[in-house]
């Protein structure tokens, strides 16, 4: 790479403007006219001298806030635009803030075939849910549970539905089940499942934020669209009572109510089918039994229920509303899983731009650091997977392939759901979090190193890939083979899977830019000497950085600090221990601000 600055010039309005970047050795130059961004700095107001070169990304990010935020100022300079939007988002956040402690409120209602076939599951869903619960409190104490039951036979049995309404009372969930429900029943193959489920969404009290079914059986509904394969079925027209499959999940959906499924066999792999068409894609776990050792099982449903937990609690403080859910997991079902046949696609070509990353905490908090930094441009060849593979609240992931000559690296390029084609501010500010992130557990491995802890913390490089073809812009970073990928913590301050030495980092971003951030977030993979991570979120005092889930000075103590206990690493380390009392307080607080919004509902 030479390390040498060249000047780039693009044309608006008819005028040449100068942009400043690091040119690589592979780029070359007049290839392009408008890849990037113009710059343009007439009427920009009064403005710091050294932002005057790139102004542009300024305005479109302070234009995207005020979009997010849904207020415009009336103002013209863009210190006053500024200005007026830290104080719209410093009211959005304070609000997402009790949303955040409000959704830590959790119904979980269990949905259960009770026939005969059933017994061991029964027996599971009983003794699993103490151990969720001592599994969910150990590190989010802020978590509570309200759990409730709802069983069902067929039209035939005598006692068809039975329920249990929620109850904070883990004790009297297990001796319901142990003393009131017991497996029997059952004709034909199919049983009253939509009556089962009808019931729970119906005739239970849900009223928590978060909430919850989890559905559990080894049979589907009466009705010929559930039956391929023949199976006797005493109603084959369908449910006697007249409920659909539509109807039911319809009801689910307008009550927020987040469905899982434990599977058993695959009798039901038809009805996963045709729910999937009407609400999308959802969770489906293993619940297959393996000869006859309860304590499998019951590890199984443990497994299930903590993971159906944490999920539903991260999509609800994320999405808020079950439209924004719904309409997520309807754009999971374009997802595919599998790398494409790469010889039967089109190579496209395009460029590689790369922040030369901070260097020192001065840089790191320098609000216009990034903004007003250069770049290493660098040329590519690559192919892009035709469907994603994954889907978050923000981003579609695509597998791609590196093509340049010699090589065939295999690469993972992100896309904003609703970023319009060119704009490149906010994959821009994807390489700022990942860049700060980098630094910061490149000091915290330093650090780490000289007490004897070995195993690192990484951050994955990213980049912006600029497709020319198409005038496209995509984050884009290495792709992890082989590894399982997973969540260790979550923005809103839940712990998934605890990790001493992650949880330590985070305390280390926090005492080392001396309570300006934390980065958090914490995803990736798990390898035997470091952590290998990706797309962190960081909270930040300056809520005009680090995009929308960055919550501030509030984010930084309501979901860090006040959840943080200090371990052997951040001892190690000699981090300042948070201070309990102011914890405990700031809990109680929030307890009483959420019980003073449940008096309203």
């Amino acid at each position: 790479m030479l390390n040498c600055f060249e000047s780039l010039w693009f044309t608006k309005n008819d005028k040449k403007i100068k942009y400043n970047c690091i040119k690589n050795d592979s780029y070359v130059e007049g290839s392009r006219n408008t890849s990037l961004p113009s710059i343009t700095i007439s009427g920009s107001g009064d403005v710091p001298g050294s932002l005057k070169g790139n102004m542009k990304f300024l305005e479109e990010r302070l234009k995207r806030y005020e979009d997010e935020v849904g207020h415009i100022s009336s103002t013209s300079t863009l210190i006053d635009r500024a200005s007026y939007l830290r104080k719209h988002r410093e009211n959005d956040v304070s609000t997402t803030i009790i949303n955040i402690e409000d959704s830590m409120n959790v119904d979980l209602c269990f949905v259960l075939d009770c026939t005969y076939s059933m017994s061991h599951h029964i027996t599971a869903a009983k003794e699993h849910i103490l151990k969720v619960a001592n599994y969910v409190n150990k590190n989010n104490s802020n978590i509570k549970l309200w759990v409730g039951f709802c069983g069902y036979r067929d039209h035939t049995d005598s006692d068809r539905l039975q329920i249990l309404n929620f109850t904070s009372s883990l004790e009297k969930f297990k001796t319901y089940i142990t003393n009131k429900v017991t497996a029997k029943g059952g004709d034909d193959l199919p049983e009253d499942v939509l009556g089962g489920l009808n019931a729970a969404i119906t005739k239970m009290s849900w009223s928590n934020a978060t909430r919850i079914l989890i559905h559990i059986g080894d049979a589907p509904p009466h009705g010929r669209r559930f039956n391929e394969t023949g199976y006797h079925d005493n109603n084959p027209d369908g449910d006697p009572n007249g409920l659909t499959a539509e109807s039911v999940l319809e009801k689910m959906q307008l009550k927020n109510i987040l469905y899982h499924f434990g599977k058993i066999n695959d009798f039901t792999d038809v009805m996963l089918s045709v729910f999937r068409k009407i609400i999308g894609e959802f969770p489906v776990f293993d619940l297959k039994t393996t000869g006859n050792n309860p304590e499998i099982l019951v590890n199984k449903f443990c497994k299930a229920t903590c993971s159906a937990i944490f999920s539903s609690i991260t999509l609800t403080t994320t999405l808020r509303n079950s439209k924004c859910i719904y309409s997520l997991q309807r754009k999971k079902l374009q997802i595919n899983p599998h790398e494409p046949n790469w010889a039967t696609l089109t190579e496209k070509t395009g460029e590689l731009l790369c922040y030369i990353p901070p260097k020192t905490l001065t840089e790191v908090k320098d609000e216009y650091y990034f903004i007003n930094s250069s770049f290493t441009v660098q040329e590519i060849s690559f192919k892009l997977a035709p469907q994603p593979f994954s889907v978050g609240a923000e981003r579609y992931a695509y597998f791609a392939l590196d093509t340049n000559i010699g090589r065939a690296n295999k690469l993972v390029i992100k896309q904003y759901h609703d970023v319009k084609i060119g704009t490149i501010e906010q994959y821009l500010e994807s390489v700022e979090i990942s860049s700060v992130a980098y630094f910061l557990s490149m000091e915290f491995n330093i650090a780490a190193q000289r007490v004897g802890i070995n195993k690192k913390v990484t951050f994955i490089d990213v980049k912006v890939l600029y497709d020319k073809t198409n005038n496209i812009y995509y984050s884009v970073e290495k792709c992890i083979n082989n590894a399982e990928f997973k969540r260790f913590n979550v923005n809103s301050g839940i712990i998934t899977e605890f990790h001493s030495i992650l949880e330590a980092f985070a305390h280390f971003t926090y005492q080392y830019t001396e309570g300006y951030l934390v980065v958090y977030d914490l995803q990736g993979v798990d390898l035997y000497n470091e952590f290998l991570l990706t797309d962190p979120a960081i909270h930040c005092i300056d809520l005009l950085r680090f995009g929308i889930t960055n919550l501030g000075k509030n984010g930084i103590q309501k979901c860090f600090l006040a959840n943080h206990k200090c371990n052997d690493i951040c001892k190690k380390l000699k981090l300042s221990k948070v201070n309990s009392k102011r914890r405990e307080f700031r809990n109680g607080f929030w307890q009483v601000i959420s019980a003073l919004i449940f008096a309203r509902k």
